[in-house]
């Protein structure tokens, strides 16, 4: 038996007993699984004599003890949902009374994803929350995808229906058609969530309508408070004053320089104005985390993608 692929997917990964050693490659050739031949054994008999335990042992190795798998059904996943669902109006759902109603912010548990089209979850921090039915992240964004399809009539033809005998052939046809309409809406149904202790933020965000007074409040907090909060100086492409200081108000680069680091994914957010672009770019950004400060962003919603991670550890302020 020759290894001939790697395992690429990690849900496999973490249960391939050989992967989490770490001590098979590929082109290895396994000979014997516990002492015994692997020769002419079936799929079956081999899968048998996986589940045995087992220590790992490559010729001139040291032996690796094969690590504990964990069952898949103790590690709980949360997600918080990014939609608002009522199942007593969905079309699609196979039992309305099966369903779960949330609300944008709702923090579920996942307890089953077996199904394609139809996850098994509770809501948490609920008294008596009780399981039941969600839609997948892909079913929910068909939903909505045939929904701006209709609005936008970009598609006169084809019929959104999900359930129909030719599922197989229109899904084919409708995601080699219309990648480019979940590209442009950009969805998010789901967000990974873990429950984790109260800790010091890196970055405070401001968001909301322009005219707001955002800019009163990061004005505000840094003047009382310059050892806790620092705005990032922006970069632009326009030439610098008589009076400027490169580094104080701005940092002064080429339109060249500017748009390599654009293409590099270097900028939260960046615009043009008066014929020059301006721009936030993230290593200032880290600067001021480096230097122990809290960073504070006035920016469009569209920047949290990049800003929610545990690198950048954002509170959002509406």
């Amino acid at each position: 038996m020759r290894i001939k692929t790697r395992v690429f997917n990690e849900e496999k990964r973490s249960d391939s007993h050989f992967c989490l050693s770490g001590t098979l490659h590929i082109g290895d050739e396994i000979r014997e699984i516990n002492s015994i031949s692997v020769a002419n054994q079936t799929v079956e008999q081999l899968q048998k004599m996986l589940d045995l335990p087992s220590t790992i042992q490559p010729k001139g190795r040291q032996i690796v003890s094969r690590p504990p798998i964990k069952d898949k059904m103790s590690v709980k996943i949360y997600v918080r949902a990014q939609f608002e669902y009522d199942p007593s109006k969905d079309e699609l759902i196979p039992c309305k009374e099966a369903g779960i109603r949330f609300q944008v912010g709702d923090i579920v548990q996942i307890i089953s994803k077996d199904d394609h089209n139809w996850w098994q979850g509770k809501l948490e921090n609920t008294k008596n929350a009780t399981a039941g039915l969600i839609p997948s992240p892909e079913l929910q964004e068909w939903r909505v995808a045939c929904i701006a399809m209709e609005k936008t009539k970009q598609e006169q033809q084809a019929s959104c229906t999900w359930f129909g005998k030719k599922k197989k052939q229109y899904k084919d046809k409708y995601l080699a058609k219309h990648n480019a309409v979940f590209d442009q809406l950009d969805l998010v149904t789901y967000e990974e969530v873990v429950k984790l202790p109260a800790f010091k933020r890196k970055t405070l965000v401001l968001l909301g309508a322009h005219g707001v007074g955002r800019r009163h409040i990061k004005n505000t907090l840094i003047t009382k408070h310059p050892d806790r909060f620092a705005y990032p100086i922006p970069h632009t492409t326009r030439p610098p004053k008589k009076d400027e200081e490169n580094g104080k108000n701005y940092f002064f680069v080429s339109h060249d320089q500017m748009m390599q680091d654009i293409s590099n994914n270097e900028y939260l957010e960046y615009g043009s104005h008066e014929d020059a672009m301006y721009g936030t770019r993230l290593e200032t950004i880290r600067m001021i985390h480096q230097d122990g400060h809290i960073a504070i962003l006035d920016v469009e919603p569209q920047a949290l993608k990049v800003l929610r991670t545990a690198e950048f550890a954002p509170r959002l302020l509406l």
